[in-house]
């Protein structure tokens, strides 16, 4: 099948995954097609910019390594994309591609999540947030410095799912 993944993943309800679970099974019978689904990213309806987003996450869950070569790209170009959905998903690819990263890409990682988490207002943006830099913080003891205030001023936020977590990390 050659239908434009654009197409596919246009259309129904914006919090449906809609074909996303056939994008992903596509690209995983034919590892070549996954350029066309990073595309996806660029287009102009933000629920195929949300769904190619679930692809790329549920790529990374099954073939991580296809993905390295996107790791530059994830940093230099879909971080700068304005939309939670890219934001917390970034978050989570970079959770799981963190063992084939360079030391500078770790880096950049990092920066990204932490302004995300410091100017980000979604809640699931600064659930997945701070989950990561919280992950990644035992290799680095700036970073555990870094967040601390902030996970006490998130522990302190209005909505419970942010509070909850915030509050859980501070106490583990």
């Amino acid at each position: 099948m050659n239908e434009n993944f654009e197409t596919m993943l246009t259309g129904g309800h914006h919090n449906s995954l809609g074909r996303t679970v056939e994008v992903t099974d596509t690209i995983l019978a034919d590892p070549a097609r996954l350029p066309d689904a990073y595309q996806c990213y660029f287009s102009q309806d933000e629920v195929v910019r949300l769904r190619t987003s679930s692809v790329f996450k549920r790529i990374a869950l099954a073939q991580p390594e296809w993905l390295v070569p996107y790791i530059d790209r994830f940093i230099s170009e879909i971080s700068k994309i304005d939309q939670a959905s890219t934001q917390w998903t970034l978050a989570i690819l970079f959770d799981l591609l963190k063992s084939y990263m360079s030391a500078s890409q770790k880096t950049a990682a990092v920066d990204i999540i932490k302004n995300n988490l410091a100017n980000h207002n979604d809640w699931i943006v600064l659930n997945y947030s701070m989950q990561t830099l919280f992950d990644w913080d035992k290799d680095d003891a700036g970073l555990r410095l870094w967040l601390q205030p902030h996970l006490e001023r998130l522990s302190q936020d209005k909505r419970k799912s942010v509070a909850k977590r915030a509050s859980k990390l501070l106490n583990s």
